[in-house]
């Protein structure tokens, strides 16, 4: 499939490039699937870390990483190399193994991956039934997910290392507790969260997840960032929530004009397209965060003098005062 032509190659279009779902979804959940294999094998060698932040992925230079991963008194690391297009599995005594990235079912990367595994002297055992995703198979049973587009798997990669460079000034913002900018593997997504300090309410059960998990990642209040690629039917967004949400919360005023409340989702969300077709969109997507943030904050009562670097501005107050 030839993808389609960008606008441009420099400038604003070039740093966000095009990513629509009807040219790059089956890339997208074979993608989804293979960081998940990847995932739970981060899973199965680290320590448990609250808010699951043990088990996330990490954009780099080149792709996604595991980071240091601990097996017995050697250490591990798996990259996604989305510019070669390899796998790279390394040792910290110099062992290296990789799988090239291509068109090929979940199953043969599973047993590519398990292979070069074991032939490091690394073997690991996971759980090999994907998680977060409707009518699931095991891993070394699905023959169904095979494509990789080479352009579009770059695309993203290449919008997770500007939203990270985003994320990464709207972070430096907050001196409470903020989680890192990171990839969860079960929906794909980058996600960037803020913690007020206190303890939430017992979280209700979520599709696909173990209430345990669930209940530790909203453990305490937050307000929660991140980008999703999409998926069949949904196109590419950024998304923010609060984790309990705060009475007006919903109905607040945020920016730019494009972010709006999806009751649906529970969350206010940011079309990509919007955001990349925009006069500025790093500026777009900064008031997009700063705005949603803020909506939490004020609604919750957060202690905002104690929690934050400095208060870039205040669009709740902003809207009221325009409105008087």
């Amino acid at each position: 499939m030839q993808p389609t032509e960008d606008k441009a190659t420099s400038g604003f279009e070039g740093l966000w490039p095009a990513l629509p779902q009807a040219e790059w979804s089956e890339s997208c959940a074979t993608l989804q699937l293979w960081t998940q294999v990847i995932g739970k094998v981060r899973l199965a060698l680290t320590p448990h870390v609250n808010h699951t932040w043990n088990v996330t992925l990490y954009p780099t230079v080149r792709g996604l990483t595991t980071s240091l991963m601990p097996h017995g008194r050697r250490m591990l690391q798996i990259d996604f190399d989305f510019i070669d297009h390899l796998l790279l599995l390394q040792t910290s005594d110099g062992g290296r193994a990789t799988v090239a990235l291509r068109p090929m079912t979940v199953a043969a990367f599973y047993g590519e991956v398990m292979a070069a595994l074991d032939g490091l002297g690394t073997p690991v055992k996971i759980w090999r039934m994907p998680v977060e995703i409707a009518q699931a198979v095991p891993f070394d049973e699905d023959f169904v997910h095979q494509a990789y587009d080479r352009e579009y798997v770059q695309r993203f990669w290449r919008i997770l290392l500007e939203t990270t460079r985003i994320f990464s000034v709207f972070r430096a913002r907050f001196t409470g507790k903020v989680s890192p900018i990171h990839v969860f593997w079960g929906a794909l997504d980058l996600a960037c969260t803020r913690f007020s300090g206190r303890t939430a309410p017992e979280h209700a059960s979520m599709a696909g997840l173990a209430d345990r998990v669930t209940r530790d990642a909203y453990s305490h209040e937050v307000s929660s960032c991140g980008f999703w690629p999409g998926a069949p039917g949904a196109e590419a967004m950024f998304y923010s929530y609060a984790y309990p949400e705060p009475p007006g919360y919903a109905q607040s005023f945020v920016a730019p004009a494009e972010a709006s409340f999806s009751a649906q989702m529970g969350e206010f969300v940011l079309p990509y397209e919007a955001m990349r077709h925009s006069g500025d969109p790093d500026a777009a997507l900064l008031e997009f965060l700063q705005s949603t943030y803020e909506a939490a904050a004020n609604c919750a009562g957060w202690d905002r003098s104690a929690l934050e670097v400095g208060v870039a501005s205040n669009f709740a107050s902003s809207a009221k005062g325009g409105e008087s």
